[in-house]
């Protein structure tokens, strides 16, 4: 009964804010904004202060991805702070990406490592590497920084079993993989494991299944890791980013007509009659509206990220992402699907 009038007593102020509403759709994700929720209410949403912060000393983190992206702009940003830093960069031995960059610092700080996340040698090499330089034989490792994704659209019947087992294998797997062979240096230093999810880890969204999976997949591990670490003072931290694509260059024009003009010819022909051509460039126009549509500004995240690592008492889940999405991703979360479905999707 208690439960039922504070559910009561919520709803109906939320109710209130949705009377006469226009019924508004992004046209870039096919989700629709909250209706009538104006962004004077959106000033009412929680800020998570900064506490007191552990000094990096010479702490060592390893961050994956620092070709490009969040983790390029992490690794320079987390040198700045006095870290020591391993960045993982997928394209090290062909000297292109960001550890060209990274490298021209010359700093014993600042060190990078050939690391692809889907490659058990590579791994394996990159634990050695760290183990071995690590001063204190019986310390260990600071932070590690999952970082490294790729990502791709397409709905479920246009998407090939290929695709989707593709991108598992960094964002999931990879994670995963990293996370296992790292973790008893990181046990050891009474550490952070930090994983960089997305907004859509938490919530679904049309044409992007193989990325949902692996972030959701990704939620979940970090999840029960949390669990398991407790007793080893380890703290287990997940970032969330929204819609960065602009800042991150994930997605080019370019990009998105290559995959679509692949994904187009490899269709089934049942597929490609049934939905047509117009409708297929009508989703894949959606996507480019998306990826126009991103923030630009990459400091939030980094922020968070800093935070997770820095923070004496660090923070379960971030939410570095633009009103629109933080609302949106708590109706999809805490509301009944039958409801949120109906306001984004239907």
């Amino acid at each position: 009964m208690a439960l039922f009038l504070v559910t009561a007593r919520i709803s109906r102020p939320l109710a209130q804010l949705f009377v006469k509403a226009p019924q508004l759709r992004d046209t870039s994700t096919g989700l629709q904004p909250f209706p009538g929720f104006c962004f004077s209410v959106l000033s009412l949403r929680c800020q998570r202060f900064y506490g007191t912060e552990a000094e990096a000393g010479k702490r060592s983190v390893l961050i994956t991805g620092c070709d490009s992206g969040f983790g390029f702009t992490l690794a320079k940003h987390l040198y700045e702070r006095g870290f020591i830093i391993y960045a993982g960069c997928l394209l090290k031995e062909q000297g292109r990406g960001g550890c060209k960059d990274l490298d021209n610092m010359k700093s014993d700080r600042m060190r990078t490592l050939q690391l692809n996340v889907c490659s058990e040698e590579d791994v394996e090499r990159a634990v050695d590497h760290v183990t071995a330089s690590l001063k204190d034989s019986q310390g260990g490792l600071w932070g590690l920084v999952n970082n490294a994704g790729i990502s791709t659209f397409g709905e479920v019947e246009f998407t090939s079993m290929n695709t989707y087992k593709e991108v598992a294998e960094v964002n999931l797997w990879g994670t995963i993989r990293m996370t296992k062979a790292f973790l008893p240096l990181i046990r050891r230093g009474k550490g952070r494991v930090v994983n960089i999810t997305s907004m859509m880890g938490r919530m679904a969204s049309p044409a992007r299944s193989p990325y949902c999976v692996t972030k959701f997949g990704v939620e979940a591990f970090s999840d029960c890791l949390r669990f398991e670490m407790h007793s080893h003072n380890v703290k287990v931290c997940i970032v969330e980013p929204g819609n960065f694509i602009a800042g991150t260059n994930l997605y080019s024009p370019e990009r998105i007509k290559a995959i679509a003009d692949k994904m187009w010819d490899e269709l089934p022909e049942i597929v490609r009659s049934d939905y047509g051509r117009k409708y297929f460039d009508e989703q894949v126009a959606k996507m480019e509206s998306y990826c126009n549509s991103g923030c630009s500004d990459v400091s939030p995240v980094i922020n968070s990220i800093t935070h997770a690592l820095t923070a004496t008492s660090p923070y379960t889940r971030y939410h570095p992402m633009d009103y629109y999405w933080w609302l949106c991703m708590q109706v999809m979360t805490h509301l009944p699907a039958a409801i949120s479905d109906r306001l984004y999707i239907y």
